[in-house]
Formats: C-alpha cells, sequence, structure tokens
C-alpha cells in the first residue's frame, strides 16, 4: 500500500516538536547536583508539571539518595493527588486486520500466523454481555489499522455497545485506541459519545521509527501520527491518550519525550493528555524483533515514578502485558488505571480458554486472573477500584477536567464516584470473599471522612446502592 502525502492531511500548523538533539543533549549531561534534584521534587508536590530539562535531571539521577527520594515524592504525590483510587476498565479487540508491517506487532500484515478476524455485530455484543456479567464498566476498543474499520464503523459499534444491556450491567463509557484520523473522522467518532481517544506514537525517536514501521505504509509517515491529537483537537475531541512502546529504544529518551508532548498539547490547546501508557514490548505471534533497549524492572519503576512526577495531572495506565507482581508494585509510584480480567483474542471472552492463543491476540498478556480475583486484591491493599464515569457525562472533560485535574483536587471529586460504583459491584457480581473485603473498605473510606454534607450524601447513595437495588448514583 503506497503512503498518500500529508500535505492536506495534518493539522494547522502542524509541527515535529519533538527537538531530538535537545532531548539527546539534556540526557548527556552530567549527574546532577543531589540539591537540585530534591528542589525538583520539591517542585512536584507543589503539583505542577516539570519541564523536560527538570525530568532529564530527575533521569539522570540514579545514586541511591536520589532514587529513594523519587520513589517516596512519587508515592506521596499520588496518595496526595489521586488518593487511594485505582481505575479499572477492559479492553476489547473488534478486528485484527492490518495494513501496516510494525515489526513488533502480532497483527502486522506479513504475519501468515495471524488468525484474521473482525467480530460482526453479534458477536461484539456477545462479548460485552459477558464483560457486563463480570461487572464491567469501562471498555476499550481496539482496531487494526485498516480501510474496513472506517470511523463511521467505529463509531457505529460504540453506539451498539452502548445499546447492550445484560441484567443490571451497562457499560457507561467507551475509549478508542486505534489508528489517527483525520478531522472529518474524529468528528464522526466523537458523535457516538466516546471518552478518550488513544493514539500511541511507539517510539518518538525517528530513526528507530522508520526502522519500526516501514515506509509505504500509513504507520510510516511519522509526523502524520505525531500530529494525530492536534487533528482530534481541532475536530472538537478533547479527551486524548498518548504513550510509547518501551524497548524499542532508550526509555530515558521515551520519558523525555512523552513529557514534551504533554507540554505541548497544554502549551498549544490548554489541555494535556488524559492519559499516558508505557507498556514494555511483549512476546508476540510471528515477531522475531531482538532489541538492546529492553527495560528491566528497577528502571520500569524509575521512569513511572518520573511520569508521575513530571505530570501530576494525567492518569497513568499499567496494563495486563505486565504480571501481576509488577503492576502490584507500579500502583504504589504514580499508575492510576489498570486493565482487570483482561482477555486481548479476537472473540476472547466468550471462546477461550485460560491458555492464552497467540495467534489470535497482538502480543501476551502477563495477568489474566479475572476481574473479581483483581478487585479482591486491591481491596486487601487498601485500593478502591472505581469504575467511574462520572465526569464524562457531566462534561467535565478537557479544559474543564483540568481545571478540576492541575490543581490536585481529583480525589474530593472522583472518590464518592469511586464508593458507589464499588458499592454496585459489591451488591451486583462479587464473591462472598470480594464483598466481605469491600465492605470494610467502604467503612473505613467513611470513617475517614470528615463530618460534613459530601459525607452525608455519599453514606445516603451507599444505603440506597446496597439497601435498595438503585443504581447510577454520582456527583
Amino acid at each position: 500500500m503506497n503512503q498518500q502525502p500529508t500535505t492536506h492531511r495534518l493539522s494547522a500548523g502542524a509541527t515535529d516538536f519533538i527537538a531530538s538533539a535537545d532531548l539527546q543533549g539534556l540526557l548527556s549531561q552530567t549527574r546532577p547536583d543531589p540539591v537540585r534534584v530534591r528542589e525538583i521534587l520539591a517542585k512536584s508536590l507543589t503539583k505542577q508539571p516539570l519541564s523536560a530539562m527538570e525530568t532529564a535531571i530527575l533521569i539522570q539521577a540514579d545514586d541511591p539518595e536520589s532514587i529513594a527520594g523519587l520513589f517516596s515524592t512519587a508515592n506521596r504525590l499520588k496518595r496526595e493527588v489521586y488518593g487511594n483510587r485505582i481505575v479499572l476498565f477492559a479492553p476489547l479487540y473488534i478486528g485484527n486486520q492490518c495494513v501496516n508491517n510494525c515489526a513488533y506487532c502480532g497483527f502486522k500484515a506479513t504475519n501468515s500466523q495471524a488468525i484474521r478476524r473482525t467480530l460482526s455485530a453479534s458477536e461484539i455484543e456477545q462479548q460485552v454481555i459477558s464483560l457486563e456479567n463480570q461487572g464491567h464498566k469501562r471498555l476499550i476498543l481496539v482496531f487494526g489499522e485498516h480501510p474496513d474499520y472506517s470511523p463511521e464503523l467505529i463509531a457505529q459499534t460504540v453506539r451498539h455497545i452502548y445499546d447492550v444491556r445484560s441484567g443490571l450491567g451497562e457499560i457507561r463509557r467507551v475509549n478508542i485506541n486505534a489508528a489517527p484520523l483525520d478531522s472529518e473522522g474524529y468528528k464522526i467518532v466523537k458523535s457516538s459519545g466516546i471518552g478518550t481517544y488513544q493514539v500511541f506514537q511507539e517510539t518518538y525517536h525517528r530513526p528507530t521509527y522508520q526502522t519500526m514501521h516501514p515506509a509505504g505504509t500509513p504507520k510510516g509517515d511519522y509526523l502524520y501520527r505525531l500530529d494525530g491529537l492536534s487533528r482530534a483537537f481541532e475536530a472538537g475531541c478533547d479527551d486524548m491518550g498518548i504513550g510509547a512502546l518501551f524497548g524499542l529504544y532508550d526509555w530515558r529518551y521515551e520519558v523525555l519525550a512523552l513529557v514534551t508532548h504533554s507540554l505541548f498539547l497544554q502549551d498549544r490547546y490548554g489541555v494535556g493528555p488524559h492519559t499516558i501508557s508505557f507498556p514494555r514490548l511483549c512476546p508476540a505471534s510471528g515477531v522475531d524483533l531482538k532489541t538492546r533497549y529492553s527495560v528491566d524492572d528497577r528502571d520500569f519503576m524509575r521512569l513511572i515514578a518520573i511520569l508521575r512526577l513530571a505530570v501530576p495531572y494525567t492518569g497513568l495506565i499499567l496494563t495486563a502485558r505486565e504480571n501481576a507482581a509488577i503492576r502490584r508494585e507500579a500502583m504504589k509510584y504514580g499508575v492510576s488505571q489498570i486493565d482487570a480480567g483482561s482477555r486481548i483474542e479476537i472473540g476472547g471472552y466468550t471462546e477461550t480458554s485460560a491458555m492464552q492463543v497467540m495467534e489470535r491476540e497482538q502480543f501476551s498478556l502477563g495477568d489474566i486472573r479475572p476481574l473479581d480475583t483483581v478487585i479482591r486484591e486491591l481491596l486487601q491493599d487498601g485500593y478502591v477500584p472505581s469504575f467511574c464515569t462520572a465526569c464524562y457525562r457531566l462534561g467535565r472533560t478537557g479544559k474543564q477536567f483540568m481545571e478540576f485535574a492541575i490543581p490536585g483536587f481529583i480525589g474530593s471529586y472522583c472518590t464518592p464516584n469511586a464508593l458507589t460504583t464499588l458499592a454496585e459491584y459489591l451488591a451486583d457480581y462479587a464473591s462472598p470473599e470480594t464483598r466481605a473485603a469491600g465492605m470494610q473498605r467502604l467503612q473505613v473510606e467513611l470513617d475517614a471522612m470528615p463530618d460534613t454534607p459530601r459525607k452525608a450524601a455519599v453514606s445516603e447513595r451507599l444505603r440506597r446502592i446496597l439497601e435498595c437495588g438503585d443504581h447510577d448514583l454520582y456527583v
């Protein structure tokens, strides 16, 4: 497939805002002064975004004292901004047709081992019913890049999913992970009522990008992908997710680039990304890719903590690519969203066993525990699992969301809604063991609230859910 010219497809004023030489220069500096490191850590606790230079200093500070300070500050900042909530969602893969040939991906066009399939409307309904019967309320839909997966099809799929009901279950928020679109495409998808639109750059390092994404494919156009969220903003979308695939290039460079991308969106559109994802390279069907940039667990925790401090207002997503132990550790340092009960085979929620079928999935997963098991562990660790979607349904997105988020007041708005969605899960879906742990957690959270009208309102909503069977109560 020949790559089309980008002249008329880019946003107004499109630019390559990743100044690679500048980022490399920041990373080539000598080990920073510990006093300066402490100053930057202190600044992060004021909940101000860090500059690329300040982020680079934290990256370069690899002495034990600085790393200990990094982790303790990230843990504190996360608790101050997000409280002890962990937002839960599930991925739903709609189709794995793809015209790209990404070196790391099981969906690549030349992978003859891949079992190609696109779910029909009735198959999508069965997947959604299965997810609703587990207790899920939030999904992210994943599409390969292919002419069949047009903006119209994506929008139609979103509307269909919102209409599916199974008992007391319903999907209240659908996010999208798909190819970047032109402005008209984004408008069509936005009209269906989506939440976040994710576009991952994969790697911000141009030479590596070109190696991983061959010319002559849509994804081979670096600038068109980099400009993707700018076109989305011009189309009226205001809730975006960015990400990089760690292991393709130097993790330090990718962290700086993610922060640079965040600052660019904030400066140009007044809204930073709603989420940042940082998956590590995983085995995949038909892929034999070896790089010298694999990220070990220690550096992985460092980069999560650094991102938490650099972009305090942005949700950090850690998916089930990672195993349960890594995810449990990472939540201490900044992760605020995880998927649970995930299957990424096409049709995986109704058609697969406990074993993964790599020929039907994009990559292998490290954590395929059931949703109830994950929720119970979160409760036992002192977290509040949340299925909250209130901000999207009340229009608290984009600049309005940032007005709440940047000062660090997310906990004041989100904790009450997290508790009511947890109560719904406990009433409708939880195992006896999880329900017992959840009821204890609800009481602990209520006891910790000051005696204000807000506490009284939360307590009344919980009573209505648990005793009267009411649902979907939020502020």
